[in-house]
């Protein structure tokens, strides 16, 4: 059992928090963006002031915040984490930020004494709830074991990809490729339905063949059925896909299909869908071709 600090309990940290409280492990949280979820202090976790307090009474403190500046005000700002940490603790940022910016970070904290490891997870607010994330991990070998059991209570698919700031590359690299995928069944679920053809059974057939995916499967039946209640938001993948494009540019690379995923994700925002789920690029597409798959 370890204490834990854990400071962004929204969307996904939330369930991640109530998994590690299944686990026995104990939780400490703060209450300096406003008071935790009640569910988890019916749970058992207790509440202080800022991330210095949760820092200084935590062996483990994890971030699961939204975007990169809200990493550095969690761990660098005013009664931020990095007042509170010191020799023998783990910080662990399990939010999606710059690869580049993490590697400051973590140089920052394990200055402090402290160990750094940066940890994003894929799998959505389902895989949250139900503890099987993929999480992805850049840091020093010895913290990522020791880190171990709390990644497991929330994830089934870990993976120490490398040193800080790897596991941040990982997680652009995941998003490229859902983002591209959920661009590539929009596009032919749109062009199957413009051609007359019932978009849920060409879905059904295409689930047989080697077009089959996750995101076949499971977005696909969100575009044809219209449900765009988000488990991960347009408005993020958007961040996502600006570390991919601005990371791009320092490496002198083209990625021309992330660029064009990112310029639909853009067109939903235009149409107010900044909030929609990010099956909701093909309402871009429609909106593009002034034609839509279901009947609104």
């Amino acid at each position: 059992m370890a204490k834990i600090g854990f400071i962004g309990t929204g969307i996904m940290g939330k369930p991640m928090a109530l998994n590690l409280r299944k686990a026995d492990h104990d939780l400490v949280l703060s209450r300096h963006h406003g008071e935790p979820p009640a569910e988890l202090l019916e749970n058992g976790a207790v509440v202080l002031a800022n991330p210095r307090e949760v820092a200084r009474e935590a062996e483990f403190i994890i971030v699961m915040v939204p975007d990169t500046p809200h990493v550095e005000d969690v761990l660098f700002g005013k009664d931020g984490v990095a007042e509170g940490v010191g020799s023998g603790k783990v910080v662990i940022d399990m939010s999606s930020i710059s690869p580049t910016a993490t590697k400051v970070f973590a140089e920052k904290i394990r200055a402090t004494g402290a160990a750094y490891l940066d940890a994003p997870v894929s799998g959505g607010e389902v895989g949250a709830k139900a503890a099987t994330l993929s999480i992805m991990v850049g840091g020093c070998l010895d913290a990522f074991e020791r880190a171990l059991p709390l990644f497991q209570a929330m994830g089934k698919n870990i993976t120490r990809v490398g040193s800080n700031g790897d596991g941040q590359t990982a997680k652009v690299a995941n998003q490229i490729i859902v983002a591209l995928n959920i661009q590539a069944v929009a596009e032919a679920l749109l062009f199957a339905a413009r051609n007359g053809a019932d978009p849920a059974r060409v879905r059904e057939a295409l689930m047989g063949g080697f077009a089959g995916s996750k995101i076949l499967e499971v977005h696909g039946e969100r575009m044809i059925k219209g449900t765009f209640d988000p488990g991960f938001r347009i408005n993020l993948h958007q961040k996502d896909l600006n570390l991919a494009l601005s990371g791009a540019r320092e490496l002198g690379l083209n990625l021309p299909n992330t660029a064009s995923a990112q310029q639909v994700f853009s067109t939903c925002v235009a149409l107010g869908g900044g909030d929609w789920d990010h099956s909701a690029l093909i309402k871009g597409l429609e909106h593009m071709g002034n034609f839509s798959i279901r009947e609104e």
